[in-house]
């Protein structure tokens, strides 16, 4: 049993401090939330997020509304992108600065929510820009309020304390972790998430298998991280062919938007190691890569390295996916394998070579993983030694 691999003299730290409003109708709780704000001062926010889903969701008639209400002025920088820019963040920093924004919404996905967090903060440092805060020239200690409403179910960041953002001509995605970007209010409404393409419905919910898989198996893991991760894992298995069967499938969403949310508190607890590392640049190189396919892509290769070591607990918690495995060192194949098939009938075909990589680029996206600042941290959580030769063959076996 994967309890005995727990030092219970390791004292663990468990954190949880958004508060999320889960459940179908909850993008009315925007209406509180903008009260609430009201009682506190703020009558001016910027509105963050990307080109049309915050409106074909119908998330921006209830803003809007709520801000009318309330005496809520606002200013909208609907920019954002997949994969979302540094230029992008000095942008709308700009807009808001301008405006004089006192607090920062956020209505979309991983991107639009990361974005968000990077304004709260530059707005209380006008001087720096979001080049200074991603290649950690300086080290901020606070930022605005900030309130998401998510209409994705994979990132988890509306509950957590990450954020990430490219800097395209260095080809780095890096990640900033700050206890002061936990947003304040978060809504998970699944009526919001119907309308998501069935491709990005896969991605994004193999986002969060991979975030409890690697929290499950860091250096740091805690039992909470084990158990969230049986569970989402188990909630995504069962759900998401329901939801590619049936996109407007309430329940089917609002469990995948559970377990997304859930998988956002295992990793906040325990971090990440070789996926995210590795896919990082991936998506660094060629932005228009989906970061949940990157993931899916390296996943099974990232298992049959780490299998050996943290066998119990990866049987345990892949049983809903690749049923059958003992949690004994030699199954490392099999569990690659499983995982393999169980992405490619989820969609997901394996291959790096068929995304437009290749044997040539695995020098560059190695040292990559290495130089772009944060994910040495990521790599120090693995549970094998990261070498470059290790980084390397699981890019390798990926292709």
């Amino acid at each position: 049993m994967w309890e005995q691999s727990i030092d219970i003299y390791d004292i663990k730290e468990i954190r949880s401090r958004s508060i999320v409003y889960l459940g179908v109708g909850a993008i009315k709780k925007i209406g509180d939330i903008c009260t609430n704000l009201k009682n506190q001062g703020i009558n001016k926010m910027v509105v963050v997020t990307g080109k049309s889903a915050y409106k074909i969701t119908g998330a921006w008639d209830y803003v809007t509304r709520a801000f009318e209400e309330n005496g809520i002025n606002y200013v909208l920088y609907d920019g954002i992108t997949p994969n979302p820019t540094v230029d992008q963040v000095d942008e709308a920093t700009k807009l808001a600065l301008d405006f004089g924004a006192q607090a920062v919404l956020s209505i979309g996905g991983g991107s639009p929510i990361d974005a968000a967090k990077s304004v709260a903060i530059l707005m209380q440092y006008p001087e720096k820009n979001a080049r200074d805060l991603y290649l950690y020239s300086f080290t901020p200690e606070k930022a605005l309020p900030i309130i998401t409403i998510n209409l994705t179910h994979g990132t988890g960041t509306e509950i957590d304390r990450f954020a990430v953002v490219s800097i395209p001509e260095k080809e780095y995605k890096p990640a900033i972790a700050y206890d002061f970007i936990y947003p304040l209010y978060s809504i998970d409404d699944p009526a919001l998430i119907t309308m998501l393409p069935e491709d990005q419905t896969v991605y994004v919910s193999v986002d969060a298998v991979n975030h409890v898989i690697e929290a499950a198996t860091t250096k740091i893991t805690s039992p909470i991280s084990i158990l969230t991760a049986q569970e989402t894992i188990r909630l995504v298995a069962k759900y998401l062919p329901i939801a590619k069967m049936n996109p407007e499938d309430l329940t089917a969403r609002y469990y995948l938007l559970y377990a997304s949310m859930i998988a956002g508190m295992s990793f906040d607890n325990s971090l990440l190691h070789f996926t995210h590392a590795l896919e990082h640049p991936l998506s660094g190189v060629k932005p228009d890569l989906a970061h949940g396919l990157g993931l899916g892509l390296l996943l099974p290769s990232v298992v049959k390295q780490i299998y050996t070591s943290k066998a119990a607990i990866l049987a345990d918690i892949l049983a809903p996916i690749v049923p059958g495995l003992k949690g004994v060192p030699d199954e490392a194949d099999k569990a690659c394998e499983g995982i393999r098939n169980w992405l490619s009938e989820m969609g997901i075909k394996p291959g790096l070579r068929a995304e437009g990589y290749c044997e040539a680029d695995l020098d560059k996206l190695t040292e990559l993983a290495f130089e772009t600042p944060c994910l040495g941290l990521l790599l120090s959580m693995a549970p094998i030694e990261a070498t470059k030769d290790v980084v390397k063959e699981i890019y390798r076996n990926a292709l």
